[in-house]
């Protein structure tokens, strides 16, 4: 039996438990401390209405970042979801108001055309050898583009004067808005338990199954894998069809909150995916992409968002807001992880 003093040396350092501690609950510690900050400035902010508008704010960044969690996880990037959401936006105002189809066909079709390029991405990535950032960024730039064909460049509103002069008859539907505009219980907007619903099943895709398992050891080495079996094109490639998938939900969701095809819609939500991924790193001291970090780190720049808007602050602060808050996860993430070593 060991006594005291040898059970007393063998236990780590304070401080090295103090690290530990910061590296694995540090992101969530600081959003803690950014609710209780904004929650003594502005009574308001708890308010129950005031939080499920920051949560329906962050559902469909949140979506576009479960995507982009998938594509990292087999060790690449989708810079194209940003596109990608736009464009299901679109196609689904266009089914509707120009077409005067029904919600249905709307959505089965913006889905399919997401698909359609994450086919696209994963055919140039594992076909043709492209680095990922450089197909995903051309796939991006050509899906912009052929959004804006159909209409001449403008965006699709009910009512709407066609380029061939006539005038658009169709509609959205109700039920079609009901998925961005609905409330269950007059209280919990749907996009909010969409969101919640897809990032458990991403969860537990990723953490409880073996092809989850699978698209982690292909991030971790991707010759390893291979030479241990697994099919590695295979499953590269269902990432970027995953990730694709969730950027048209996104924009669906989209879609239906704002009823109408907004052609610069799509602006800004690839870098704040992008941001809560990298976050999401942080998270309990994971050190790789996953599920629950990513929602922690869209909500933690939902958060603070929407209190400096609701204290006032200028608009123009919220990209350093955004900087800042990634700067110290990744100091979270490898910084102190590496002094730890």
């Amino acid at each position: 039996m060991p006594d005291s003093r040898s059970r007393v040396l063998s236990a780590p350092p304070v401080t090295e438990r103090l690290l530990q501690a910061a590296i694995r609950y540090g992101l969530l510690w600081l959003l803690a401390l950014i609710l209780l900050f904004f929650s003594v400035a502005e009574p308001a902010f708890l308010r129950v209405g005031n939080l499920f508008s920051i949560l329906q704010s962050v559902s469909i960044v949140a979506l576009l970042a479960l995507g982009v969690t998938l594509t990292m996880a087999v060790g690449g990037l989708d810079l194209s979801i940003g596109a990608v959401a736009a464009m299901s936006l679109m196609i689904a105002s266009y089914v509707m108001v120009v077409l005067g189809w029904g919600a249905l066909p709307a959505v089965l079709i913006s889905l399919a055309g997401g698909a359609l390029v994450g086919l696209l991405n994963g055919w140039l990535i594992v076909k043709l050898r492209v680095p990922d950032i450089l197909a995903t960024l051309g796939s991006m730039f050509l899906v912009i583009g052929v959004q804006l064909i159909p209409t001449g460049g403008r965006s699709i509103a009910v009512g709407m004067t066609l380029p061939n002069g006539d005038e658009a008859e169709g509609s959205f539907s109700a039920l079609f808005l009901a998925l961005g505009r609905g409330r269950l219980w007059d209280t919990v907007p749907v996009p909010v338990l969409i969101t919640a619903l897809v990032a458990l099943v991403v969860w537990l895709f990723l953490e409880r199954t073996r092809i989850g398992r699978l698209f982690y050891a292909i991030g971790g080495n991707e010759q390893a894998a291979r030479l241990a079996g697994a099919p590695v094109q295979r499953f590269k490639l269902l990432a970027y069809v995953l990730s694709a998938l969730l950027a048209s939900l996104g924009g669906l969701l989209l879609a239906a909150r704002l009823g109408r095809g907004d052609v610069s819609s799509g602006n800004g939500l690839v870098l704040d995916a992008l941001g809560a991924a990298l976050i999401g790193f942080a998270v309990l001291g994971a050190r790789k992409p996953n599920a629950f970090g990513t929602l922690v780190g869209a909500l933690l720049v939902a958060t603070l968002l929407n209190g400096l808007t609701m204290l006032n602050a200028p608009y123009y602060a919220q990209d350093f807001v955004k900087g800042l808050v990634l700067v110290l996860a990744l100091m979270f993430t490898f910084g102190l992880a590496h002094r730890a070593r």
